[in-house]
């Protein structure tokens, strides 16, 4: 069955648009105009993404993001035209997995939804386990303990866990951990891997502010701590 994408803009001519390009690349389609009626089709239709503008009327698309995350893990696209850099970190840790600015090309933004469903559905065929320090990390279950913990990430917190942990100790640029996380060379907002680091350590940490397992590495990147005790 092909994948259905929910899009969500306040723009009828956007909607139809992106429809069109989706539906030529042969998914499902649904399209809706505000923030309550995007949450509504969400849970009735349990859409495999959602492309969701931030300028939404009655429910503002950060909040729409924010409620969808809390009840499902279902994929997102945001699109926005606002400048503002805060506002498209905010949207990233809210745990949107991409972002596409107006105006875009239909054609990147089905490449970019492509992209993000290869990450998400793309279930390995040979479980197998990754464990770093106290770290855990199941590859088919999509699953992570800490000492035995179970510790809830989005997919993208995940990948990203993931790409660390298949070199542990190594340090890695935001580059390269952008284009391990998005599956493609990825030409994208650099600072959204500060952001994904900055939730990944919320949830990871025992003390987010003085991390032990995603180690800043200065004027480099980021690593994974081979031990939790350094």
């Amino acid at each position: 069955m092909n994948e259905l994408i929910l899009v969500v803009d306040d723009e009828p001519a956007i909607v139809r648009q992106v429809r069109d390009y989706l539906e030529k690349g042969a998914f499902r389609t649904l399209g809706c105009g505000d923030g309550r009626m995007a949450l509504a089709m969400a849970r009735d239709s349990r859409p495999d993404l959602v492309v969701l503008d931030l300028n939404l009327p009655g429910l503002d698309g950060l909040d729409v993001c924010r409620t969808l995350r809390a009840e499902s893990d279902v994929p997102i696209i945001m699109l926005t035209a606002r400048v503002d850099e805060a506002d498209r970190l905010i949207g990233l840790e809210l745990g949107a997995d991409d972002y596409v600015v107006k105006p875009f090309s239909p054609r990147e933004l089905v490449s970019r939804v492509r992209a993000v469903l290869r990450r998400t559905l793309g279930e390995p065929k040979n479980p197998s386990l990754l464990r770093v320090a106290e770290l855990e990390i199941d590859l088919g279950r999509h699953r992570v303990l800490r000492s035995g913990q179970v510790i809830e990430l989005t997919r993208t917190e995940f990948n990203l866990l993931v790409a660390l942990a298949r070199y542990p100790g190594q340090p890695m640029t935001r580059e390269q951990l952008l284009e391990r996380v998005h599956g493609v060379a990825y030409e994208g907002y650099d600072r959204s891997m500060d952001a994904h680091i900055k939730n990944l350590r919320r949830k990871l940490e025992p003390d987010p502010a003085h991390p032990r397992y995603v180690v800043t590495v200065y004027g480099v990147g980021y690593k994974l701590e081979n031990e939790a005790d350094k």
